[in-house]
């Protein structure tokens, strides 16, 4: 090759070479020139292929937004195959029913402990069970104490002493001799000697070595450590009775519904062991702790226990009714959830319903307090609230709808251009998938040319979802022209799923062709 070839052939490559980079950035500034994808929101559902779900210029909410209502027009008959039903707000006393798992724990208030006053041995042993039943002055241990024993022969000769001086005409050795015997008196009752012991005393004459020591309460045996022959001291704890007729039931109730609960309150209680059988009682109280882990609050409530039915450790349902004074009340079924906002149809008569947005308060069962939207004596729907909200979606998309194109209708064809255009579809990747996507548009007139100079815009929607918590999603690509007919923009769809797609071409003020389809999007929620 000469060196004139060669020249001439680097040149003509280094004209491609700028040639491809100035298309290039032509082609990467047109494309960051494309309007994005808009986000705002005003859904409107469409229930058929031949309407579309958002005419041009409305807007719809994107995931998250609320959902915008129009009042609906039903004639009887309508209503009916829906079954539509209606309701009366109302003010009522009601309260709220808490439910919270409790355990069963015994009332330390009804416990008493058995320990003697003076030291000594025990001889015999009476009640030797835990939770042995004992009453209230029954015999349960025998102990024998010298101190006791010195104490009561103290007694005794003092007592004979006082007979000896008796006769003493100045009367002293008798005043102090009745006043050593009270002495003696009162030794033998601070420990804990009983009244008939004391009597026997008296009356026999004689000391008792081993001392019968009775139950201080009725109640159950839980701990005991009496045995015979063993030693034992004033600080021993001998025995712990607990009187299980009344009975604490400790619960844990989270810190939200705290705020209503006070001490006296009632409370009802249910056992599985006992179907059908409900315990009474109250709350006791409220304890003044958080645990930082379950957010919960310690409330001890207190119950009668006919039959010690209820026994400690044993799990137990706890209801408390929490009462609310006068509130505004509708049945439950009477709210529809349309994802973050509330909504009630209002019945003005004639089968007119209006669409209002409420808030609501506690459930109650088959009712739930109403907070702010409705008043006293308005009529709601109480069923058939998801057929209404579509037929009112419905009826929205049909009144802003803007005339579609030739052959959807006699009433279109009226306003309809004279040309027919062609509307071929398709998105990059092919389906789309959850994110950002190509949409391409090519138009073609009926006499097989490009369409050129027209505004296209491709509404991705999909309708709200009330029943999983789902508002309506909306996602707009406007599409610029690529030459050839063909039109190009991005789409970012925020989830997976059927879309609902309306293609509307424009030119000027007017609509001239429009195109309705279902997409298949891929990659999860």
């Amino acid at each position: 090759m000469s060196e004139r070839t060669y020249k001439q052939a680097f040149v003509i490559s280094a004209v491609i070479c700028l040639v491809l980079a100035g298309t290039l950035a032509y082609v990467i500034w047109g494309r960051g020139r494309v309007a994005p994808a808009t986000d705002d929101a005003s859904p409107v559902m469409a229930k058929g292929p031949d309407v579309p779900e958002h005419p041009p210029g409305s807007t719809v909410p994107s995931s998250g937004t609320a959902v915008s209502l129009t009042p609906v027009q039903l004639s009887p008959q309508r209503m009916q195959a829906i079954g539509v039903k209606t309701a009366i707000v109302e003010m009522r006393n009601v309260s709220n029913e808490l439910r919270v798992p409790g355990n069963v724990d015994m009332n330390e208030r009804q416990r008493a402990y058995v320990q003697t006053r003076f030291p000594g041995w025990i001889q015999k042993v009476f009640a030797n069970a835990t939770y042995q039943y004992v009453r209230k002055g029954q015999p349960i241990f025998t102990i024998y104490s010298p101190e006791l024993v010195s104490t009561e022969q103290e007694y005794l000769l003092v007592k004979q002493n006082q007979q000896a001086f008796a006769g003493d005409a100045h009367g002293t050795a008798s005043h102090e001799s009745d006043w050593l015997l009270q002495a003696a008196a009162d030794r033998l009752r601070q420990f804990g000697v009983p009244p008939s012991e004391i009597a026997r005393l008296e009356q026999t004459g004689t000391v008792q070595h081993d001392v019968t020591i009775d139950s201080p309460a009725s109640g159950y045996i839980t701990e005991f450590n009496a045995l015979p022959n063993q030693y034992v001291q004033p600080e021993t704890k001998l025995y712990t009775i607990a009187d299980l007729s009344t009975v604490w039931v400790n619960a844990n109730v989270f810190q939200t519904g705290i705020g209503a609960l006070k001490p006296g309150m009632p409370a009802t209680v249910t056992v599985d062991a006992y179907p059908g059988r409900t315990f009474k009682g109250r709350i006791d109280q409220v304890l003044p702790q958080v645990d930082v882990t379950t957010r919960t609050v310690p409330v001890r409530f207190v119950f009668n226990n006919p039959g010690i039915a209820l026994r400690p450790g044993m799990y137990v349902n706890v209801s408390i009714a929490v009462p609310l004074g006068r509130q505004l009340v509708i049945p439950s079924s009477g709210v529809l959830h349309s994802g973050t906002q509330e909504m009630a149809f209002i019945d003005r008569g004639d089968g007119y319903l209006e669409p209002r947005e409420i808030k609501v308060g506690p459930r109650l069962d088959d009712h739930v307090v109403v907070l702010t939207g409705l008043k006293v004596g308005e009529r709601i729907v109480s069923s058939a609230n998801f057929l209404v909200d579509s037929e009112s979606q419905l009826q929205a998309a049909i009144g802003s709808f803007t005339p579609p194109p030739p052959g959807a209708g006699a009433a279109a064809a009226m306003n309809a251009p004279a040309e027919r255009i062609a509307v071929d579809f398709s998105t990059d990747p092919s389906p789309p998938h959850k994110g950002a996507n190509s949409v391409r548009v090519k138009l073609t007139s009926s006499e097989g040319k490009p369409v050129a100079g027209a505004e296209v815009t491709a509404t991705f929607f999909m309708a709200a979802m009330p029943a999983m918590g789902m508002a309506a999603v909306r996602s707009v690509a406007t599409l610029r022209e690529k030459g050839d007919g063909v039109y190009e923009g991005p789409l970012n769809l925020e989830t997976s799923g059927t879309w609902q797609v309306t293609v509307v071409v424009k030119r000027g003020s007017q609509t001239i062709a429009s195109k309705q389809l279902s997409v298949s999007a891929t990659g999860g929620m």
